[in-house]
């Protein structure tokens, strides 16, 4: 896999940042992929009830703790998990998932740039800005513009594979078919997944 590099002065340790494929997409796949991109909302999220409520601050509260080390400012934290939570959400993904993939493809590097040029936290290919986006290539160092991209594109690898997500993850990294890429993110996953203590 390809060795992701943080821009400027800092370099970090190897990530899982493959070559995600530029495939051919049906008119309908596209429009719906840029309409999600091109979603401005800030990432404020909705509850159903108060439960719902007082298990997203656990969730806020657990994913904190354990990503402290990672990210110590707590400002940034703080606003990193909230739309990581969001992002998830929104495409219908399990937020853990999404730090699991994270945490393989750029190891919580906002300005992580791969060998093969996957940016940002999530490690998309600058591609994506041309078929779904604006053309600003320099937004995919933006934390919700590159989660949400990151999700999207996940989301839609997911439903390209009827719900696999081995394959799908194989799809998001340009690894189809090979266990690597996969396995790590899956195994990454247990890591984040949320301990309900209801």
């Amino acid at each position: 896999m390809a060795l992701a590099l943080a821009t400027g002065a800092l370099q970090g340790p190897n990530a899982h940042a493959g070559s995600q494929k530029e495939e051919a997409l049906a008119d309908a796949v596209r429009v719906a992929l840029s309409n999600a991109i091109l979603d401005a909302r800030p990432p404020k999220p909705v509850f159903r009830d108060q439960a719902d409520q007082q298990r997203y601050q656990g969730w806020l509260t657990q994913m904190s703790a354990r990503l402290q080390r990672r990210l110590p400012d707590q400002q940034m934290r703080t606003e990193f998990l909230e739309t990581a939570w969001y992002e998830a959400h929104r495409a219908g993904l399990d937020p853990g998932l999404v730090l699991g993939l994270i945490q393989v493809e750029s190891a919580y590097r906002k300005y992580a740039v791969s060998m093969v040029g996957a940016r940002g936290y999530m490690q998309v290919m600058p591609f994506w800005t041309n078929v779904i986006g604006d053309r600003n290539r320099s937004a995919l160092f933006h934390m919700q513009t590159n989660l949400r991209y990151g999700c999207a594109i996940l989301r839609m690898y997911l439903d390209m594979e009827a719900g696999n997500l081995y394959l799908a993850l194989g799809r998001y990294n340009g690894s189809r078919g090979r266990p690597e890429y996969p396995n790590a993110v899956l195994s990454a996953w247990q890591n984040w997944k949320f301990k309900s203590p209801l």
